[in-house]
């Protein structure tokens, strides 16, 4: 193994004892939990490196870089969207990405239906919830997507998988937990609330500062770059 292989093999079990950790504190099974390698700042031979580790579940931040990697990276890749999607990205974005976590709004999931529909695409989405109200984060607000899930609801041309949100980066992970904590009650409001509604098994939350938290909380998918990366340099 070279010594980039093994720093980030040994960066990837790091992550993966944390994640173990943290579900044995909260009574859950590893199993649940979804690593998303976030390789928005990483370099391609470091992202051959955690997929020969079998990490196939990768996470690109901004679309065109999305589309780049997947065009020169192995097939074996399941890329998700982590960042804003604007809906004019929509169409070259629904051939290959497998999750769409960041869909923010009604507009957005209009734009979705209609070019899956056109493209014979049934693409997994997360709606993403501005749970913590901060003005500088994209997503819904609790209330408006509670108030627009009836007509959520009616779309088919996608899978609604769940909800995604961001916690504000504080220097205590701590106290990310009511965030965390809000999503998690939401989404089971939500998936009662409305006749022939999606079970959402989905809850993406949790990054590289705060992801034990979250997984104490129920997500499902954890989004982390810097930690599989660390010690390592451009």
């Amino acid at each position: 193994m070279t010594p980039l292989k093994s720093r980030i093999a040994e960066n990837h079990r790091r992550v993966l004892r944390r994640v173990e950790s943290a579900c044995r504190r909260s009574g859950r099974d590893p199993a649940e939990v979804r690593l998303v390698a976030v390789t928005k700042y990483a370099e391609v031979d470091w992202i051959l490196c955690l997929v020969e580790l079998g990490v196939h579940d990768l996470g690109e931040n901004r679309p065109q870089q999305l589309l780049q990697r997947a065009a020169a990276l192995p097939e074996t890749i399941r890329w998700h969207l982590v960042g804003h999607l604007q809906r004019n990205k929509v169409r070259p974005i629904l051939p290959v990405t497998a999750w769409i976590h960041s869909v923010d709004s009604v507009r957005l999931l209009d734009r979705i239906e209609r070019l899956a529909g056109e493209l014979n695409r049934r693409p997994r989405v997360l709606l993403e919830v501005n749970v913590s109200g901060e003005e500088s984060k994209y997503g819904f607000s609790p209330s408006e997507l509670q108030a627009e899930w009836p007509r959520i609801v009616k779309y088919q041309n996608m899978e609604i998988a769940g909800l995604m949100t961001m916690a504000p980066y504080v220097a205590d992970p701590e106290q990310t937990r009511p965030v965390f904590r809000e999503l998690r009650e939401l989404r089971d409001r939500l998936r009662t609330s409305v006749e022939g509604a999606p079970p959402l098994p989905e809850l993406s939350m949790g990054m590289s500062n705060d992801f034990e938290v979250a997984v104490e909380e129920g997500a499902t998918m954890v989004r982390i770059g810097s930690l599989l990366f660390e010690g390592l340099s451009t």
